[in-house]
């Protein structure tokens, strides 16, 4: 190579990845002081970085475009499930893919919806990030309709309202809460009672769905009064459960949402005295720890949320360096973790009834 070439020529992350025998997310996470690096290797990697005359990609497209080579997550922290059961394996899985290219991920929390734009507007203006991940992605996101109006990349963790030919990547968790339905009835229930979470979300939107859809491949008639949706805290679930329980003909199980909705119906029964997983079985999803921690442990659907962080992060970043690529879209299926929380009904619906008659008189 000439002198000139050789002045000219960038050298990589993956030209450094090579000449040290390692990956590339390590070199990345080592010239960004990430604390899970150790020292020799972080001196080793940036005496490399020194004499091969790397300069971060984020700089030189920077000044050559105008991008800083950073994903934005704003994350609204005023949301009663506010991330807390997913955001940590989620921003794993993001992280790992922003460092694998050389990017960097900015994080930032906001107090409302408003906020939000503003926070995005910001960055974007001061050139701290590039685009954004949109995750907790609600039915009619104004998020979206900002971005899009102000022509800023973005990429949803969901599936919203009208998502056609927009990038996005979401577990389906409609098919997830089809198979509870098919799992239950094999069981032997028949009445099958669902508690959803707020409309407003995306999710809610297939996860309901998929309780009906699983109803009817089942041959189980849809009951409008077992379904109740827009609970939000496991108090919101508990109180929906009192009513499903006060039906003459009460469901012989319960499936939720979410396990943080879980743990009202297991409020409820304990406080009645109902044994869960035999006089009332019980169904969640995502996962989370909590519902591993809940006795009898919960029955859930569980998310790989660091799996799901990492190809956000991926298709983006594709997104980003092929602006005139067509949508990308992708998605994965929960895993189902059987627990003490179901079993075969030991009582008929009508039974039931008459068994939480017996129960309150007792207690009354």
């Amino acid at each position: 190579m000439d002198r000139r070439a050789r002045d000219t020529a960038r050298v990589t992350i993956s030209d450094l990845s090579r000449a040290l025998s390692l990956t590339k997310g390590t070199v990345s996470r080592a010239l960004n002081g990430y604390p899970d690096i150790s020292e020799a290797t972080r001196n080793r990697v940036i005496r490399a970085a020194q004499a091969m005359g790397y300069r971060p990609l984020s700089h030189a497209q920077a000044i050559k475009t105008g991008r800083s080579c950073s994903l934005g997550l704003v994350v609204e922290l005023s949301q009663y499930d506010a991330h807390r059961p997913f955001l940590a394996e989620f921003l794993a899985g993001l992280t790992q893919a922003a460092s694998a290219e050389g990017w960097t991920l900015t994080i930032a929390t906001s107090e409302s919806e408003s906020d939000t734009i503003r926070i995005m507007r910001d960055l974007v203006r001061d050139r701290k990030a590039d685009g954004f991940i949109l995750q907790r992605v609600l039915w009619e996101d104004p998020r979206i309709a900002y971005l899009e109006r102000e022509n800023v990349p973005f990429i949803c963790y969901g599936r919203p309202k009208n998502r056609e030919g927009m990038s996005y990547f979401d577990v389906v968790s409609e098919a997830a809460m089809a198979d509870a339905i098919t799992w239950l009835t094999h069981l032997g229930h028949e009445r099958i009672g669902y508690i959803g979470s707020a409309p407003d979300y995306a999710y809610s939107h297939a996860r309901r769905d998929g309780y009906r859809a699983g109803l009817a491949a089942e041959g189980l008639p849809f009951d409008p009064a077992l379904m109740t949706e827009g609970a939000l805290s496991p108090d919101h679930a508990a109180a929906a459960t009192r009513e499903l329980l006060a039906l003459e003909t009460p469901p012989t199980a319960i499936l939720c949402a979410t396990d943080t909705l879980a743990r009202g119906v297991y409020e409820v029964a304990n406080t009645l005295g109902l044994k869960i997983g035999s006089e009332l079985s019980v169904i969640g999803y995502d996962g989370a720890p909590e519902g591993q921690a809940m006795w009898p442990r919960l029955a859930t659907f569980a998310v790989d949320n660091r799996q799901a962080g990492a190809r956000l992060g991926e298709m983006f970043i594709a997104r980003m360096q092929d602006p005139e690529a067509p949508a990308t879209q992708g998605v994965i299926r929960a895993t189902f973790t059987p627990g003490g929380s179901t079993g075969r009904p030991t009582l008929t619906s009508d039974q039931l009834a008459r068994h939480l008659a017996d129960l309150a008189a007792v207690t009354a």
